[in-house]
């Protein structure tokens, strides 16, 4: 029986801090509807990156997206911009996937 394996952004993981699975699971939505937001059609408006459009459209609660923003901050992988309420934005550092980076992984080739 195989297990089934959860793909997380590469920036959920954290450095400084535990990486228990429901933290990853929020950070992944929390960086995936940031970039989302971000990369759709003729850019982000200037309220859909705050805390409050991030977490539902994460389906997260207020206070789990705050608490996981501000661990990505402390980590320098999201920063926030402007006045309040606050502009979440990815940074660019932290972990890349080999997709990010241009190179292409396959199991089992040799």
């Amino acid at each position: 029986m195989h297990k089934a394996v959860l793909k997380y952004h590469p920036n959920a993981y954290l450095e400084h801090k535990r990486n228990v699975t429901k933290g990853l699971r929020a950070r992944t939505e929390i960086l995936g509807v940031i970039e989302k937001l971000k990369n759709e059609e003729g850019g982000a408006r200037k309220d859909e990156l705050t805390i409050k459009a991030v977490s539902s459209a994460a389906a997260i609660s207020y206070a789990s997206s705050l608490h996981h923003l501000r661990l990505l901050e402390e980590e320098k992988i999201v920063k926030r911009e402007g006045k309040r309420p606050y502009k979440w934005k990815i940074t660019g550092e932290g972990q890349k996937s080999l997709a990010d980076i241009g190179i292409e992984w396959e199991l089992g080739k040799k």
